[in-house]
């Protein structure tokens, strides 16, 4: 049995009564988040690319729990002057923890960590999504990204059970795209994340669902600190 807490934006973390990981921890700035990064106990830190609003709480979150964080090349390298412990992996490539295999695939957005007191921005290597293997039950955490065709080909070689797909609109694919993506990916269950956190990212998660309803896809819209069990 998997326990999936939603901790709002784009922060998930999955547990499996022994094990832990989160995924893309915002928290300390984000005013709906349902917990506070010293809250959390986890054993791996994912993230799908390099925006503050998803890596802001990662390395504190992985220095506290002497956990491992994960994430492309480029932005792992880049963690890992923080002086925490990384894993990094690519495009196409699959990881075991032991209790879990992750398989790294596209997502269509940019990455990069901005210093604004430098006026400059840091490469951090390509977008991505995260396809977690865990107990039978396989969970996709599409990260931020837009409509693409690839997405079938996501969804022809791995079967979801769970999608986490971006709605949020202006920066990520809108409540239409995600419609579309759950379609091509074959996603068993939706819930959608990346919307409301900010004004320009308002969007309607209900409704949202009730599309999905319409194409024979289930779903929910999780609050900020609501969990589903697979």
């Amino acid at each position: 049995m998997l326990r999936i807490e939603y901790h709002g934006h784009s922060c998930i973390q999955v547990s499996d009564g022994q094990h832990s990981i989160i995924i893309d921890p915002f928290l300390s700035d984000n005013p709906a988040a349902s917990a506070k990064p010293e809250s959390i106990k986890a054993d791996y830190v994912l993230l799908t690319h390099a925006h503050a609003d998803h890596i802001q709480d990662a390395a504190s979150i992985t220095k506290q729990n002497d956990a491992t964080l994960i994430a492309i090349h480029e932005l792992a390298t880049y963690m890992s002057w923080q002086g925490i412990k990384t894993q990094d992996m690519n495009i196409g490539g699959k990881l075991s923890l032991g209790f879990a295999e992750i398989h790294m695939v596209p997502a269509f957005h940019s990455s990069g960590i901005i210093l604004h007191d430098q006026k400059s921005i840091v490469y951090a290597g390509m977008p991505a999504g995260l396809v977690i293997k865990w107990n039978g039950t396989t969970i996709l955490h599409a990260g931020d990204t837009n409509l693409f065709s690839d997405m079938k080909l996501i969804g022809d070689k791995h079967s979801i059970d769970l999608a986490f797909l971006p709605i949020g609109d202006l920066y990520t694919m809108g409540p239409e795209d995600a419609v579309t993506a759950a379609e091509w990916l074959k996603a068993k269950f939706v819930v959608p994340v990346h919307y409301n956190t900010f004004s320009l990212i308002e969007q309607d998660g209900n409704a949202f669902i009730e599309q999905l309803a319409g194409k024979g896809i289930k779903g929910k819209a999780l609050r900020p600190g609501e969990s589903i069990e697979l």
